[in-house]
């Protein structure tokens, strides 16, 4: 090899050497200063500290964990119900043909209002007994005068004039009776010959049932022409369990949730607690009232009411403060300033963004409610 290349090659070989020193400086250089680095968490034992350079000191943040009132709600099923002396099953004293019909399927009545008309001859029998039981008693009270004057004249017995006083007694009670039968039907002295009986709606609401057609003749004086309902409120019919009837009274406010409005919670008012337990189903019947001027809910409607129940003092967290590490669940709990002790703990229920928690710490104990996942292993 000639002397120049010998050079050239030395040369080479020394800049080579010179930036891969280069390179192995730098890279010491860096690890040397990410040891350096101040660490954001420090785990010392069983503690977890932040020291006074970490950056979690500003979003660490820690609350009490309080002992609050916690209730124990629980559930019945039922159905909604209108209210029976709100529903009236309209039926006819009288046979008769339906000859008009007022109103018809949904139609809203007020108290008075006529429902049908019955040509009806029963109707004109009763006025007819009315005007014989009058003429009756009009005869009755002549032959009581006229045998009131003969015995104080001395012309006839005592027991002629007392048979008098008994058939006038009769003939009254006869003719107040066959009032009494107009005053029933509704019907006035001005309406006499009259064979159309106007039926009224006895209360305010809705027509929820036609069972007669016009023209039809209707013989059945206890089957319901019409069916008239005010569903303004409903009630709420519940099979309350045996073991959970002492914590059910009246007045108590509850929430219902409906089957076809699953997305809607509605309130209700315990009106009523059965006095009779069913043997069968151990259940007892709890009537809820509802308010339904919204119109939304229909007898027949299955639902189900949420009781408040029993309350008792729990140790309560937000949710936030869990954190998952593996099998367990565990919370940070504040030592001092910016020092944790991590806690394993056992939960219980959820009542909106609290946690029951049964063991792990105790009430008055502060503990990381945000970032403490930070904390963690």
């Amino acid at each position: 090899m000639k002397m120049h290349q010998i050079t050239a090659a030395v040369a080479l070989i020394g800049i080579g050497i010179g930036v891969s020193g280069c390179d192995i400086s730098n890279s010491v250089a860096a690890t040397n200063a990410a040891d350096a680095a101040p660490a954001a968490v420090v785990h010392d034992g069983k503690l977890v500290t932040l020291p006074a350079t970490s950056p979690l000191r500003h979003s660490v943040r820690s609350e009490v964990a309080a002992s609050m009132a916690l209730e124990h709600p629980f559930g019945a099923p039922g159905t909604i119900e209108a209210a029976p002396e709100k529903l009236v099953k309209v039926t006819s004293p009288l046979t008769g043909r339906l000859i008009k019909i007022h109103h018809t399927l949904g139609d809203r009545v007020n108290a008075g209002d006529p429902l049908f008309t019955l040509d009806s001859s029963d109707l004109s029998t009763a006025f007819g007994d009315a005007s014989k039981a009058q003429a009756a008693l009009l005869s009755a009270q002549q032959n009581l005068e006229r045998q009131k004057t003969l015995y104080e004249a001395e012309i006839i017995p005592k027991k002629d004039y007392e048979a008098a006083q008994m058939g006038f007694a009769q003939s009254a009670s006869d003719a107040r009776s066959s009032q009494s039968r107009l005053r029933q039907l509704g019907v006035g002295a001005s309406q006499e010959g009259h064979r159309n009986y106007v039926l009224r709606s006895p209360i305010a609401g809705n027509v929820i049932d036609v069972a007669g057609a016009l023209g039809s003749y209707w013989n059945d004086i206890n089957a319901p022409v019409m069916t008239v309902a005010d569903l303004s409120s409903v009630f709420l019919s519940a099979g309350v369990a045996e073991k959970d009837l002492p914590f059910v009274f009246t007045g108590q406010k509850v929430r219902i949730s409906l089957n076809a409005y699953a997305d809607q919670m509605l309130e209700g008012t315990v009106k009523y607690v059965g006095e009779i337990l069913d043997t069968d189903t151990r259940t007892t019947k709890v009537r809820v009232l509802i308010d339904n001027r919204h119109g939304k809910l229909r007898p027949g409607m299955f639902a189900k009411v949420l009781f408040a129940g029993p309350q008792r003092q729990a140790v309560m967290v937000p949710a936030s403060a869990l954190v998952q590490n593996g099998l367990y669940t565990r919370v940070f709990v504040e030592q001092g300033a910016y020092r944790y002790a991590p806690r394993n703990v056992v939960t219980g229920v959820t009542a909106g963004d609290k946690v029951e928690i049964l063991s792990g710490i105790k009430a008055g104990e502060r503990v990381v409610v945000k970032e403490g996942v930070l904390l963690n292993d």
